[in-house]
């Protein structure tokens, strides 16, 4: 007898069905498991035949062949279990088997039938859903994700036994009702960190609300204790809040991972990753043996903050080169290649020099000479030029922390950000992908940043003194366009391109010399 059961394979972000069929012959004794299975996989058979025996029944001690179609796609992890003790107590005649078509089931199982949690639940609910499935069953710890996927019935189980009654008992289990989206809205302004914290500070404050009003990577430059990592802490309360589909590409991206909190349905608020330094490519973009997302996706609709930027190894830095500007990181291998979503908002910072005070307006410099264009050199000038705003940070004078003056809070500034991102919903509505100024294409550049004769020549006379290139020319126009928006102002005026242009500092003369 021949018994289908259905489960889903991950491959990058998105999930494959895989049909898993059942035969039970009359001749034999052995388990043999085919369609490209890995070990972990393979070992099922211990497994499952500890939990079958620990609700009642026996393993069949005929020959039995389970096939994973289809068949050259490779199928890992122990979540397979739950679909194949299904198919062999189906195939046995142990369970009624007319209704499995309509399940999708994935689960791994402990020697005695408890069902463990695994990674990807989202999206195999989201597959299920598209290919027509009435329902998932699926441990109890990943429910809540894949009940985030309206019109399918989720069922989470604790134990082996729970999934026979299903189907021999119908109706004695129900699928869960639970809505995460009312928590999802209420945890969306729900943070520990504010910009009032912070005592000074208000041009580097006005950089990172333009930075967050238009998607702009930016980088912080400045000494020691200057406040740089309190500042790009804060870079998240001031972001627009998530939209329910940009929470639901993050989680999947984090449920994929194995990087979503226990119990958690979304992830409400924007991603906030800070790798350290020693991080590795691999570690940073993605890729392994069996390919997971990397700290650039795992930051996909947030913040990827570099600390101490020029301490990264080179060959870190560049290989974001090409996710910054795709928005996409494809890991390629023989058999296949996987796409990660990477639109994140770059946020770096780092010393002016091995010393930290070079142009520091008390402390003198003790680096050698030719030390701080080679501190500067460690970060490649194509990078650079993908980095839209160059902030120096100045310490905080002691007059301003003493202060009692009350600065302004993280939420006034994020709705002027939020105001300003709808005026750029509207101008992009008609252009799929592109949702901020960051993103623009050169075409849309020349529509949308026509400016004046007065801000052309404005911009042209920086071009010239500050010899920038091509790439920096486009972002300056970017900036200015964001900057303009914050001022609810229709056309791109003189102010709006002299102060885009004062945040290139790098690209200005002196700088190192």
């Amino acid at each position: 007898m021949i018994v289908k059961t259905f489960g889903s394979a991950i491959q990058g972000v998105h999930a494959i069905t895989i049909t898993i069929e059942v035969n039970v012959a009359s001749q034999g004794n052995r388990l043999f498991i085919v369609g490209l299975p890995d070990n972990a996989v393979k070992e099922s058979e211990r497994r499952i035949e500890s939990t079958i025996n620990s609700i009642g029944f026996q393993m069949p001690r005929t020959r039995t062949v389970v096939n994973m179609a289809p068949a050259d796609i490779r199928k890992g992890g122990a979540a397979y279990d739950l679909p194949i003790a299904l198919g062999i107590l189906g195939a046995s005649g142990k369970v009624v088997t007319t209704a499995f078509s309509g399940y999708l089931m994935m689960g791994e199982l402990s020697l005695d039938g408890m069902v463990l949690p695994m990674r990807g639940a989202l999206s195999m609910a989201m597959q299920a859903k598209q290919e027509g499935f009435r329902g998932f069953i699926l441990p109890a710890q990943n429910a809540s994700e894949a009940a985030m996927v309206n019109g399918l019935e989720i069922y989470g189980i604790r134990h082996i036994s729970e999934v026979t009654a299903i189907f021999n008992k119908p109706g004695t289990v129900q699928p869960l009702d639970i809505s995460g989206e009312p928590d999802f809205f209420q945890a969306q302004s729900a943070f520990d960190v504010d910009f009032s914290d912070v005592k000074g500070q208000h041009h580097i404050k006005r950089a990172l609300e333009i930075a967050a009003a238009g998607g702009h990577n930016a980088i912080l430059i400045g000494p020691p204790g200057a406040g740089k990592t309190m500042l790009a802490k804060r870079l998240p309360t001031i972001l627009p809040p998530l939209t329910l589909q940009e929470a639901l590409e993050t989680t999947r991206i984090y449920s994929v991972a194995g990087r979503l909190p226990q119990h958690a349905s979304l992830i409400s608020r924007r991603p906030f990753r800070s790798p350290h330094h020693t991080t590795s490519d691999t570690a940073l973009v993605g890729g392994g043996g069996i390919p997971q997302p990397g700290e650039i996706s795992l930051a996909h609709h947030g913040v990827l903050f570099l600390d101490e930027l020029p301490e990264f190894k080179r060959k870190v830095l560049e290989v974001m080169r090409q996710p910054m500007e795709e928005r996409m990181v494809t890991i390629s291998r023989a058999r296949l290649a996987v796409e990660f979503p990477a639109s994140f908002m770059l946020l770096a910072s780092m010393n002016p020099c091995p010393c930290g005070y070079f142009n520091h307006p008390e402390k003198s410099c003790t680096c050698v000479p030719g030390a701080v264009q080679k501190y500067l050199n460690r970060v490649s000038g194509p990078l650079l030029d993908r980095i839209d705003l160059h902030v120096e940070v100045t310490p905080v004078p002691l007059s301003a922390l003493a202060s009692d003056a009350e600065e302004e809070q993280s939420t006034y500034i994020r709705h002027r950000v939020i105001a300003a991102r709808r005026v750029q919903e509207q101008r992009f509505s008609g252009e799929a992908g592109i949702y901020c100024n960051a993103q623009m294409n050169s075409q849309l550049l020349k529509t949308v940043c026509t400016v004046s004769p007065g801000c052309r020549q404005l911009l042209k006379q920086a071009m010239t003194r500050l010899k920038l290139s091509a790439r920096a020319y486009d972002r300056i126009l970017k900036v200015s366009r964001t900057i303009a928006d914050l001022a609810q102002s229709e056309a791109v005026e003189v102010p709006h391109m002299a102060e885009a242009i004062q945040y290139r500092s790098l690209d200005r003369e002196g700088w190192g010399n």
